[in-house]
């Protein structure tokens, strides 16, 4: 099975967000948590909440 591009590309923006937290960056790592959810299996899909927890954190 391939990767999961959307999934890669969700993670590296809540990477980004944290780093700097701006309005935008949050924004966008949002945005590319829900494309990658629905294309995710159910590990990634548990590691997207996780991140998705990490952004409301901020």
């Amino acid at each position: 099975m391939g990767k999961n591009k959307l999934f890669q590309e969700a993670r590296h923006f809540v990477e980004q967000a944290m780093e700097n937290p701006s309005a935008e960056a949050v924004d966008i790592a949002k945005n590319s948590l829900s494309s990658a959810y629905a294309n995710s299996t159910l590990a990634q899909q548990r590691q997207l909440r996780r991140l998705q927890k990490q952004l409301d954190s901020l």
